[in-house]
């Protein structure tokens, strides 16, 4: 005999609105059918256990709303709460959100001979359902569960599970393996779970594993994952499911409001149907708030502060909305504290220090951190402080958009309503006379509103009167004639004939001097005029001559680093894909003259910097390191090399420029650095090194190399093939980049002798030694890179004795004695399975035997990784799954595939 273990959980929802009844009316068993105060509640149990007990929850007369009594059951250690007198147990009770949870566990025994059972939950009263937001989770050997809406053939939905190596066709996160699951897709009333065994073949001995049958809300897919029975019943106790519950005295909002003496919304709060009949209550915005009590919905914004409140801060005057003192703010998102003569900002993840409040802009301004531990918004302080702080009491960051320039602007909204909305109320904030409300977004994000003073009116628009009537006369912008100031607006009319505006006495005056005054300035204008002219041909002669100077050293530059071989070149690519010649200007533009801030960063044959081409392109701008003649060589082959390869995971060159003394290389910007530094700086990141990333990383590096190799129409062969060499893209797609050592041959040519050249820790020992570099070099390269992203240790790294080591021999003597699993990253040895492992490090000392010949070819390697990715993700169901019918068929698939692996399989 075996049993199946069912645990479910249920959860109650509540929602609702408008204003309060006042009737004190008690209904059956003591409960109440009005809207209590917090007063008249004191004397209730506000907790038992573990579990606070809000209203409209209670326990005893008067305690609770009708229909929602509870039990506190202390016959055990820890209390326990029950609904009503049921055995329905309440663990946690949430009003804002309307619910409460409940564990309940059934146990089923089973038996030899019988292959099918039903189980069925019904809702104890009217108004109770099963949320949508349940799963039925249901762990054992060899079952198939079909679920229905209680009292219909309404199929919910399906699963089913296998154990003893078998697996299900379909199992979602489960896998179908031990465990599978159905999600709900409606509320339901209640539900009826058929399962059926299908094990025909057990006997009294092996008869199927325990399993469980389980309705959870919301829980994690990964605590039930290939593990079965045996984890599943060690976290029952934790296992909640979710039951919505209405008020059921009035079917509908409609007819609740209308019997305004049972009605249980207090004010402020608002009213909702619920899908199964009743209706529900809530407040606005979640503060802590109970829609059921008296006043129990907090107001969301004061529009009339007390009188005597402090005005500054320091020398920082603190405006309404704004406040230091309880009644002196709107409410608590602009409740202000001032310390030791500052006013200080803070957000859940700083402090910052304020200079400026302006309610007519709807801002606040900060210029540097207190206190926090956001370290990118440190950086983004570009100035001290000065003057005073101020402190935002609980921050409210929805309401508050950053805008970094200088300083740190803060624009701020009133509260989350839009105009329209909020004129409509009489917590309007928009409180002067002479003022309007003006919506407010963060780019598509829609903040709330705020107030601003009419055209010709400034001041506080929110305070009564609090816009006054600017004199724009007694500015000094506003008119240069006379002036005449009129409330909101004011006329300028320009002086009469034969006077002019006098800027000091501001006012117009008679000029005695008037004809000597032009006369004076017309001569003054003329010999300025003709000093210019003078000075501009001056100007323009000499830029004239420094550009034919400049023109004949860049054409000689052009010469000597090979420019008329580079247009031959590259002059028989196609119009598309053609390699631009660049001018230097073009890059000195692009680039703010080689500015020291453009630089990405510096390597053995050049530095690079970020640059912007005219037709708004982002690119990369590598300017070589010219010593001798060979790095000019290097730089030709470069161009050369690059101007004939199109692939996607090669970075593209866009052109290049040979007027500079040094010449230099337009490439396509990749923008998240390299490989290496993803694997040996950035060691915190985890979530972009994935086990299946490292997979995608190798499969498109070798794709790459075997299109250089095998694919291109010249064969070429990288020669420096490393992790820093190797770019992640915007979408953390690979680039191989770095082609100033490589070499191109014909096509029948296996070899070529070179002087060495590469990159301790990654050159091949063959070619160090012989001095011949073949397509087996790069290959040997690549089998380094996989061993970093198998290990994440350097090529040259310092062992457990403080010795540098190199890592391809470490990797080796690991994979002979056995101790490979010692040497992997933890997140490999975490996210990959052991057949995984096995075949890439199998792939990885064939890249790295010391004879050539005795190596895959880059082609073998790319087919190798791409069987090997295409399997697991066909193994994770990434790849569409194969029908149950077509599932009868694997061994035949299988074989298939071992075919073509056995192709591949490399000599050891």
């Amino acid at each position: 005999m075996s049993k199946i273990l069912i645990a479910m959980s249920f959860v109650l929802m509540f929602s609702a609105s408008t204003p309060q009844a006042s009737a004190a009316v008690l209904g059956a068993a003591g409960g109440i059918l009005r809207v209590p105060s917090s007063d008249s509640l004191a004397h209730c149990i506000p907790r038992c256990g573990d579990v606070d007990i809000p209203y409209p929850f209670g326990i005893g007369p008067g305690c609770f709303r009708q229909g929602f009594d509870l039990t506190c059951n202390h016959s055990t250690y820890n209390p326990r709460l029950f609904l009503g007198s049921s055995t329905i147990q309440v663990t946690d009770i949430d009003i804002y959100s309307g619910v409460v949870w409940t564990p309940i566990i059934y146990n089923l025994t089973t038996s030899l001979g019988t292959n099918t059972y039903d189980i069925i939950w019904k809702a104890p009263a009217k108004g109770i359902t099963l949320t949508r937001d349940n799963t039925l989770y249901v762990a054992g050997c060899d079952l198939d569960v079909t679920l229905f809406k209680y009292g219909t053939r309404n199929m919910v939905g399906s699963c089913m599970t296998r154990c003893a190596g078998r697996k299900a066709p379909t199992g979602g996160p489960c896998n179908g393996k031990g465990c599978c699951l159905i999600r709900f897709a409606s509320d339901l009333p209640g539900f009826h779970a058929n399962l059926v065994s299908t094990n025909t073949t057990a006997t009294q001995s092996d008869w199927f594993h325990p399993g469980i049958m389980a309705l959870v809300s919301n829980y994690p897919d990964y605590y039930i994952d290939d593990v079965g029975a045996d984890l599943f019943s060690s976290w029952t106790n934790e296992i909640q499911a979710e039951l919505r519950v209405a008020i059921m005295d009035q079917p509908s909002c409609v007819s609740a409001q209308l019997k305004r003496e049972s009605y249980a919304c207090s004010n402020r709060s608002s009213c909702r149907n619920s899908s199964f009949g009743g209706y529900q209550c809530v407040c606005p915005s979640y503060n802590g708030d109970n829609p059921y009590m008296l006043h129990g919905c907090m107001q969301d914004y004061n529009p009339k502060p007390k009188e005597d409140c402090p005005a500054s801060c320091g020398r920082i005057t603190v405006p309404f909305p704004f406040g230091l003192e309880e009644g002196c703010y709107a409410n608590e998102r602009f409740r202000l504290n001032c310390t030791s003569g500052d006013l200080i900002f803070s957000l859940s993840i700083a402090q910052y220090l304020v200079t400026d409040i302006s309610v007519e802009d709807g801002t606040l301004i900060v210029n540097n951190m207190v206190n926090g531990s956001n370290a990118e918004e440190v950086v983004i302080m570009k100035t001290q402080s000065a003057g005073h702080s101020l402190h935002l009491g609980p921050p409210v960051e929805d309401l508050f958009d950053f805008s970094m320039e200088y300083n740190i602007v803060m624009n701020w909204a009133v509260t989350n309503l839009t105009c329209q909305t909020a004129m409509q109320k009489d917590i309007y904030a928009c409180r002067s006379s002479h003022s309007y409300c003006l919506n407010v977004t963060h780019g598509e994000i829609f903040m709330g509103y705020r107030c601003k003073c009419s055209l010709g009116y400034q001041g506080n628009p929110y305070i009564k009167d609090g816009c006054k009537d600017i004199d724009e006369c007694a500015g000094s912008t506003y008119c240069n004639g006379t002036c005449q100031n009129f409330i909101g607006s004011y006329k300028c009319t320009s002086c009469p004939h034969r006077k002019e505006f006098d800027p000091i006495k501001r006012q117009c005056v008679t000029s005695a001097k008037q004809h000597s005054l032009l006369l004076g300035i017309a001569i003054g204008t003329g010999c300025g005029l003709g000093s210019i002219i003078i000075a501009a041909c001056v100007v323009r002669f000499t830029n004239k001559w420094k550009k034919g100077i400049r023109k004949r050293i860049r054409r000689a530059h052009f010469k000597k680093n090979q420019g008329l071989l580079l247009e031959q070149l590259i002059s028989d690519e196609n119009a598309t894909n053609k390699t631009k010649i660049f001018s230097l200007e073009d890059l000195q533009k692009a680039t703010n003259n080689f500015d020291t801030t453009r630089v990405l960063g510096r390597g053995g044959h050049g530095t690079v910097y970020k640059g912007i081409l005219s037709d708004q392109r982002v690119v990369a701008i590598k300017k070589s390191k010219i010593v001798e003649q060979t790095e000019i060589d290097q730089f030709i082959n470069e161009v050369a090399i690059l101007s004939q390869i199109i692939h996607r995971n090669v970075v593209k060159l866009f052109g290049c420029c040979l007027e500079s003394e040094v010449p230099l290389l337009v490439y396509e910007f990749i923008s998240n650095g390299t490989l290496h530094d993803l694997l040996h700086i950035d060691v915190g990141v985890k979530c972009l090194l994935s086990w299946d990333d490292r997979i995608r990383i190798a499969v498109e590096a070798a794709g790459a190399l075997a299109y250089l190799h095998s694919a291109a129409a010249i064969p070429i062969f990288h020669r420096d093939v490393k992790s820093s060499n190797i770019l992640l893209d915007s979408s953390f797609a690979t680039k191989v980049s770095e082609f100033g050592a490589s070499r191109s041959l014909s096509l029948d040519e296996t070899h070529v002798v070179t002087i060495v050249q590469g990159t301790f820790g990654y050159l091949d020992p063959e070619y160090y030694h012989t001095g011949q570099l073949t397509e087996k070099s790069d290959v040997y390269n690549f089998g380094v890179i996989l061993v970093e992203l198998l290990t994440r240790k350097k090529p040259i790294f310092i062992n457990d004795i403080g010795a540098k080591q190199n890592l391809a021999h470490y990797f080796v003597e690991g994979l002979q004695e056995g101790a490979i699993m010692e040497l992997m990253d933890p997140q490999v040895i975490k996210e990959a399975s052991p057949e995984d492992v096995d075949d890439i490090c199998s792939l990885t000392e064939a890249c790295l035997r010391l004879k050539g010949r005795d190596r895959p070819t880059m082609k073998e390697v790319d087919m190798r990784l791409q069987f090997l990715r295409t399997k697991r993700q066909r193994k994770c169901n990434i790849l569409p799954e194969v029908s149950y019918s077509t599932a009868q068929m694997l061994p035949s698939c299988y074989s298939l595939e071992q075919e073509h692996s056995s192709s591949l399989t490399l000599p050891r």
